[in-house]
């Protein structure tokens, strides 16, 4: 059989997580990373249901549990910084999972893990992708000229290539709109190892969490949400500022952090819902084909096992490209379809308005996380079950 090749456009977890198979089935992986360089940096997210099996299969599970993030518990804490209500954190899938580990440093353990011969292109991207008889010809912004058999699109939910391939009514893009702001700051002597969790009027929430390098990862998440797209920096955190401004509890602290940080990112979230996920010799993994949102949770452990199951699927069907990438969608959807499903009233249960419903999600709080429903509250953090059986690899 002739050695083919793939390109990965997007060198985060669903990217790398293809590319580590492909490569480990004897593919040709050339990845496309529009960053500079390789992206550390980034919040917490966790290793839940299959993809643990998964982690398992590519020999990383201890290695990823060593970056641990430290987090031991999930709190929630009033204006004081008084805990009302602790989440289970109860085995391997609580609200602190076993596997918490920030997304840079889950990127980078798989980074470093790759089978040889991966190739990466920094600082470019697709510019156009052509389906022909007998390959798929790309072309990048900087001029490359890429032949290859399969393109893998894993670069986000504002996919710029997924939009040049696919129709605009192919691709829903559902606004929930909530706001969030991340971004890493000092940590002090008062914060400890928990998750600590603060909800406030007018729809705000603040978030601290400890992590493994001696700082602390906060978030400021509000609805209604305010589209902060196409602001400057300044701007923008201003308009969260005035947001913030009566918010309480550590607010302050986290507001004048952000400004001095380097590290803030703002997204709008927005769910990412298609019909298909593959046209010709095109397929999209992660967050550009179903991005479910920290809403949802999940997406990280959906993008590494979204890389395995291609990967199989095409190992199952070397001949048939169009066979492996609807087994690969038939697959997959049950999982993100799962996740995507919102529960009904979640947003104003999680974001309330007023302080008589402030005091309704509190009280809510406190029942769902006592003895006799804390079972309830912790099938909340399953995600990415299912009962279907991984697909095998040929070991390599």
């Amino acid at each position: 059989m002739r050695e083919r090749n793939v390109v990965v456009s997007g060198a985060s977890i669903a990217g790398l997580s293809a590319a580590f198979w492909l490569r480990r089935l004897g593919w040709q992986v050339t990845m496309i990373e529009r960053a500079p360089a390789f992206r550390d940096g980034g919040q917490n997210v966790d290793v839940r249901g299959v993809a643990r099996e998964v982690l398992d299969r590519m020999s990383l599970f201890d290695e990823v549990k060593r970056q641990n993030t430290t987090e031991t518990g999930t709190v929630v804490v009033d204006a004081s910084g008084k805990v009302t209500a602790e989440l289970p954190s109860d085995g391997p899938d609580g609200a602190t999972a076993e596997l918490e580990v920030l997304r840079g440093d889950f990127a980078r353990t798989i980074h470093d893990h790759l089978p040889p011969g991966v190739a990466f292109v920094y600082g470019d991207t697709i510019e156009t992708a052509t389906d022909g008889p007998e390959s798929l010809h790309i072309v990048t912004s900087q001029g490359r000229e890429l032949p290859c058999d399969l393109l893998v699109i894993a670069e986000g939910v504002r996919s710029a290539t997924r939009d040049r391939v696919f129709a605009a009514d192919e691709v829903t893009q559902d606004d929930l709109d909530v706001t969030m702001v991340f971004g890493t700051i000092p940590r002090t002597a008062g914060d400890d190892d928990r998750w600590r969790w603060h909800n406030t009027t007018r729809g705000r929430q603040i978030h601290l969490r400890p992590d493994n390098h001696g700082t602390t990862r906060a978030i400021l998440a509000y609805s209604p949400g305010d589209d902060l797209a196409g602001l400057g920096r300044g701007e923008a955190l201003a308009r969260v500022r005035d947001r913030y401004a009566d918010a309480g509890w550590e607010a302050p602290r986290v507001l004048d952090a952000f400004d001095a940080s380097d590290d803030v990112y703002i997204d709008q979230l927005t769910q990412i819902r298609m019909t298909t996920w593959h046209r010709g010799r095109t397929v999209l993994a992660g967050d550009a084909g179903w991005c479910v949102t920290p809403m949802g949770g999940g997406g990280a452990s959906l993008a590494l096992t979204s890389g395995y199951v291609l990967a199989a699927q095409l190992a199952t069907h070397p001949d048939d490209t169009e066979a492996a990438l609807t087994a690969y969608e038939t697959w997959m959807r049950p999982l993100v379809d799962d996740v995507q499903g919102l529960p009904r009233g979640l947003k104003q249960f999680a974001y309330p308005q007023t302080r008589t419903g402030l005091a309704l999600r509190h009280l809510a709080g406190k029942v769902l996380t006592s003895p006799p429903l804390k079972p309830l509250a912790a099938k909340f953090t399953q995600v990415a079950e299912t009962k279907q059986t991984l697909p095998d690899i040929p070991p390599s």
